[in-house]
């Protein structure tokens, strides 16, 4: 089959790229190169170098391909730069999505799959529970609403005009490849500032001095599987969640990465950040009854460090 995926310079996407490429499919990349990289995609691959609100050369691009498959992983990625430019934020993942489901429609696309995000639509999850599917939309930020909306798009382009889709929803992903530069990851960053022999800043959730917001981390490599599943329509319900149920606080991880690296922990205490949730955490259940259990923090994290111990 031929699977483009878009954003696929990026952290995500160029997982997604190599793991198509593993199966054998014929893979090209759309990615205006905003954050991602050239040198993510692999020798051979077309990149057709476009920005998504460009609507004629999104077009373009899917004509000259010819795609089966779409894997929707370009995006608008980061929550504050939502909330500091809403409009950028409809622009790249709303109207740009929807550039992109019009040319889809057009060239007979037989199935998109959206990478959407489960904590920041969940909103905040009470002490003790965990978020499934079924759990009431929270979203508090542009880019929550958005990725809603665009999940909502999904659903009419389904009944209109036929256009197969999954959403898979996104806790929050780690791994090889992820920038710790710009609106990067905290698990990127930490690596990046470990390995520089710096302390590492824990923002509290609810005061300075806490251990810092619950998180669901989540290894790349599972966001590939299922990406791939989707892809070929293993999937049996259209939305999923891609996470491992497990809530690891800021100091925590400080103290997982700390470990993994050799280096002694060293942290300094901050205040919380305006408009980050405080728990947030998904239900793998839907995951794991379909790609068995999630890679474990420790060993994703053990991955992630070989990565970036190589750069140095």
């Amino acid at each position: 089959m031929r699977v483009l995926v878009t954003g696929g310079a990026g952290f995500i996407g160029s997982h997604v790229v190599e793991g198509a490429l593993a199966e054998g499919h014929e893979v090209a990349v759309l990615d205006d190169l905003s954050s991602g990289k050239r040198s993510n995609v692999p020798k051979g691959v077309p990149l057709f170098e476009v920005d998504l609100r460009n609507r004629g050369a999104v077009r373009d691009a899917l004509v000259g391909f010819k795609p089966d498959l779409v894997s929707h992983q370009g995006a608008q990625i980061s929550v504050a730069v939502s909330v500091r430019e809403p409009y950028l934020d409809g622009e790249v993942n709303i109207l740009g999505g929807l550039n992109l489901l019009d040319a889809c429609v057009a060239l007979k696309v037989k199935r998109v799959v959206f990478a959407s995000t489960g904590g920041a639509i969940c909103g905040e999850v009470p002490e003790g529970q965990v978020a499934d599917e079924d759990w009431r939309p929270a979203p508090i930020s542009p880019y929550a609403i958005h990725k809603l909306a665009f999940e909502q798009l999904l659903d009419v382009y389904r009944t209109h005009h036929g256009l197969e889709s999954v959403v898979l929803r996104y806790a929050n992903i780690y791994g090889p490849r992820q920038d710790p530069h710009g609106e990067a990851g905290v698990v990127a960053i930490f690596f990046d500032t470990v390995l520089a022999g710096k302390t590492l800043r824990v923002n509290g959730m609810r005061a300075e001095g806490d251990s810092g917001c619950l998180r669901d981390y989540a290894y790349v490599g599972d966001a590939v599987r299922a990406n791939l599943a989707a892809l070929a329509g293993r999937l049996p319900e259209r939305l999923m969640n891609v996470c491992t149920g497990t809530t690891v606080s800021t100091l925590d991880l400080a103290r997982e990465i700390s470990a993994v690296a050799g280096a002694e922990l060293r942290t300094v205490f901050a205040p919380p950040r305006a408009g980050d949730i405080g728990r947030s955490v998904l239900d793998p259940k839907r995951f794991v009854g379909v790609l068995g259990a999630p890679v474990p923090i420790g060993e994703g994290l053990r991955h992630t460090f070989e990565w970036y111990r190589s750069l140095q």
